[in-house]
């Protein structure tokens, strides 16, 4: 690749003297040419605007011309490709002894450099925000998922301005920047059109946006947005999967961009939804999977066999031993029944073929860039998952995430067969039993969300540059954390860090360049990233220097305690452990080493105290259901007069752990009229108001285990009427969880549905969803857009063909009463104790 970027010095003589001093902070060198360039010194973004360099006078003809010069990127800096995968452990690919093809992967570790020493926060957000950020999750305000976030600076899910991001930094020093895939790092209440859209990616210095804005979607029909528009690329194409839809579209965006200007180069951060649930890999990769016959003799097995491969590849000792089957939590393969082994192995060829299919993906988008002729100068980083993989599914997985994140964690393998067949498809929101999950953490133990074990935070990555790598096949063992991916880029890049952004300081990059290690006599050279900790809902720990302090593991993922870990840096189990001995922490050397856990835990403090961990909170799914600042917050009426669509949860009314009235005013034309008049969530969970043959209707859709539904008898006249859903909770509602109890969530009440003041249906309901709705689906006024509640009664768009004059939704919260709160503090008291 050419990158002819140098000043052009073709200049009346006269603008040599006057551009000496036009722009400060700048490389100084003549300008003002058509083509001119410059490149900046980085100290302040966007540089202040040039003073005119040529002579004005009266008269054109005696007057100088003068353009600014265009920004460009030091000589030769690389164009990136900065590949993260999601939820998959180090087990996974077959570039680090899986058995899963991950032929990209292997291709470019090939060519380039494979890094086992690599980690994560152990959970989605948080680390996406520090790998583009360069900095600590807490630093940057995501300690947990936007969707969980608090009000305290480490938890409230915004990243400042005093933390400009890669995209934002390379894109002001002349870089094309571009986001294909999965964002989680919008805030959850700032996704809905009505912004702001400082914290989208065209927010953060992402010039192209493609993708999906929360933590996860349905690859078949997804909440899709280019930069901040929601569009319906797969309507009218069954067929049509986010993985290749993403992948068109980046190699579109890379070649368009080459072809019309070959010298400017390009970032692109490219973050598939795989393998994070739901699973939906295309049928032709299914296939491929099952015929290789790969999990047939059971998780236990399959993890035996990865550590066998792993000593093949020299990535373990061949002394090194793996931690007990963890038989109390995962059932033993050898206790299954027929059912649940069929079961199971279905889920985890899906799995794989997922893994495999985005792989694949990720390879025609590496073949654009050499079809383009950029891939000599292109630095490829390609990070196999944004933590370790997900257990999230519980022991027995299930058909549909939502549900467990409503509690439901263990759906029997006869509950799930009726969904064995189309698992996979659009009719399922899958996730795998976790007994597979700690065999693709292998060689390491548990999972994503514990940041206090290695399978929740040790991945794997692979780095191709072919200009400026040369030990080809190479490996790196040195400590790493993605906090190190930004000031690696940037020094490879040949930009410094901004002193100040929009003219706000910027606080220091945190991590750690690991360029040194493209140097082949760097190759065993210590790590330069010395000291690290780790934190995630209470569960922590602190690497230094080869040591590893970290609190025992007090609970499995899809746990969710009902009185959260009070004090969750003191009231804990701690272990230590020789990783420089010990690289898959199987051997607890605490009682050996009293002295280094004290001093550790107090290293931990200063840590923590430095990056915003504290307060540290120990809530888990409850979490979900805390106030945050939503444009809906304060409110308890909303009115609609006209029809809309694509409000994502986090910005729409809530009826979760509430009373609600919801009035319609509808004119009936002669003839009947069906559609949706209002809806919320989709086919794995939500609620619905609409017409059927005439008839209104209000479904519940309990987690697609069960539809409670509430039918008018007879078809409404032609004319206006008034049809309300009037619904009284039984439960104190979520004000419980301001005193550590989810007591007040998903309790029972009574749902009325009226006719002009009749009363035409009645039904109690025993429990509500307590959590939260299907968050990749969107509050609809008039229309349903992306899946339906209740396929039974419709099919999307299911546009309202009645007129709707005026919809009302009244919200009333439960108050805690004063014995309530006596109550509440009380138990509280006691869970401290």
């Amino acid at each position: 690749m050419s990158f002819n970027r140098k000043i052009v010095l073709a200049v009346p003589a006269v603008l040599v003297m006057l551009t000496s001093s036009l722009l400060p902070g700048l490389a100084q060198t003549p300008t003002g040419s058509p083509s001119s360039t410059i490149t900046l010194d980085g100290t302040q973004l966007p540089p202040p605007p040039m003073a005119f360099g040529g002579k004005i006078e009266e008269q054109a003809n005696k007057s100088t011309p003068w353009w600014p010069p265009r920004v460009v990127p030091p000589e030769e800096a690389p164009n990136v490709l900065l590949i993260i995968t999601d939820d998959a452990g180090f087990g996974v690919p077959s570039t680090f002894g899986g058995v899963i093809p991950t032929e990209t992967m292997d291709a470019l570790a090939a060519e380039g450099l494979s890094y086992t020493n690599i980690h994560s926060t152990a959970l989605c957000s948080p680390t996406r925000a520090a790998l583009i950020t360069g900095r600590n999750h807490h630093s940057v305000g995501f300690g947990v998922i936007s969707e969980q976030s608090t009000a305290y600076p480490g938890y409230n899910s915004i990243i400042t301005k005093d933390k400009a991001t890669i995209g934002r930094i390379l894109q002001e020093n002349g870089y094309s920047t571009s986001w294909f895939g999965k964002n989680h790092n919008v805030p959850a209440f700032q996704a809905s059109v009505a912004g702001p859209f400082e914290q989208w990616p065209s927010g953060l210095g992402f010039e192209y946006f493609y993708g999906f804005v929360g933590g996860d979607a349905n690859q078949w029909q997804p909440n899709l947005f280019r930069n901040t528009t929601q569009i319906y690329p797969f309507d009218g194409d069954p067929e049509w999967n986010l993985i290749t839809g993403m992948a068109d579209e980046a190699i579109g965006w890379i070649t368009d961009l080459h072809q019309v200007d070959p010298e400017k180069p390009f970032f692109v951060k490219y973050a598939p939804g795989a393998t994070h649930a739901p699973h939906h890999p295309t049928k032709e990769w299914v296939e491929k999977i099952e015929g290789m016959k790969l999990f047939d003799d059971g998780y236990e097995a399959l993890r035996q066999t990865i550590f066998e491969n792993q000593k093949k590849l020299g990535l373990v000792p061949q002394d090194a031993k793996l931690a007990a089957w963890p038989a109390d939590k995962l059932k033993p393969w050898d206790t299954l029944n027929d059912d649940e082994k069929k079961l199971f192995i279905r889920q985890v060829e899906v799995f794989a073929a997922y893994a495999a299919y985005t792989d694949h993906e990720i390879g025609r988008v590496v073949q654009a860039i050499e079809d383009i002729g950029e891939l000599d100068n292109t630095l490829i980083i390609y990070i196999n998952g944004d933590n370790g993989t997900s257990a999230e599914g519980g022991p027995m997985g299930t058909p549909n995430e939502v549900a467990w994140f409503n509690g439901i964690a263990e759906m029997p393998a006869e509950t799930q067969m009726q969904w064995y067949d189309v698992w996979g498809t659009e009719e399922t929101y899958n996730h795998m039993s976790a007994g597979w999950s700690w065999a693709f953490d292998t060689p390491f133990d548990y999972f994503k969300q514990n940041a206090n074990r290695l399978g929740g935070i040790r991945q794997n990555m692979v780095v191709s540059w072919p200009k400026g790598i040369s030990d080809k096949g190479g490996r790196r063992d040195q400590f790493m954390h993605v906090i190190d991916v930004v000031p690696t880029i940037l020094e490879v890049a040949g930009i410094k860090q901004p002193e100040t952004v929009d003219g706000i300081k910027q606080s220091p990059i945190e991590g750690t360049s690991f360029a040194y290690t493209f140097d082949n006599t760097n190759a065993d050279e210590p790590s330069r990233h010395t000291t690290q900790y780790f934190e995630m809902m209470g569960q922590w720990a602190l690497y230094h220097d080869g040591w590893l302090l970290s609190t025992e593991v007090n609970r499995m993922p899809w746990e969710t305690p009902g009185t959260p870990n009070p004090d969750p840096l003191n009231n804990q189990v701690l272990e230590l452990y020789d990783l420089t001995t010990d690289m898959n922490q199987s051997t607890n050397v605490a009682k050996d080493h009293p002295d280094k856990v004290k001093e550790m835990k107090a290293m931990f403090i200063e840590e923590a105290k430095k990056y915003q961990v504290f307060p540290m909170d120990a809530s888990v799914t409850t979490r979900l259901a805390k106030p945050r600042p939503s444009i809906t917050a304060g409110r308890s009426e909303f009115v609609y007069t006209r029809p809309m669509t694509g409000v994502p949860q986090g910005d729409s009314p809530s009826l979760l752990n509430s009373s609600y009235t919801i009035t319609a005013e509808i004119e009936m034309p002669e003839g009947g009229a069906e559609g949706m008049i209002l809806t919320s969530g989709g086919r794995f969970a939500g609620y619905g108001f609409y017409l059927l043959e005439g008839k209104p209707v209000f479904t519940w859709n309990m987690v697609n285990l069960e539809r409670i539904k509430w039918e008018g008898k007879e078809a409404l006249a032609p004319g206006k009427h008034m049809v309300e859903f009037d619904f009284q909770y039984d439960g104190l509602g979520a004000a419980t969880l301001a005193y550590g109890s989810p007591s007040g969530l998903g309790k029972g009440g009574t749902g009325t549905l009226k006719v002009d003041g009749q009363v035409v249906d009645t039904k109690e309901m025993k429990n509500t969803i307590p959590t939260i709705l299907q968050w990749d689906e969107a509050f609809d006024v008039g229309s349903d857009t992306l899946t339906g509640v209740n396929d039974d009664d419709y099919k999307p768009p299911f546009s309202l063909t009645a007129k709707l004059e005026k919809l009302t939704i009244k919200i009333d919260r439960p108050k805690l009463s004063d014995a309530d709160i006596k109550k509440l503090e009380a138990a509280m008291q006691k869970a401290s104790d």
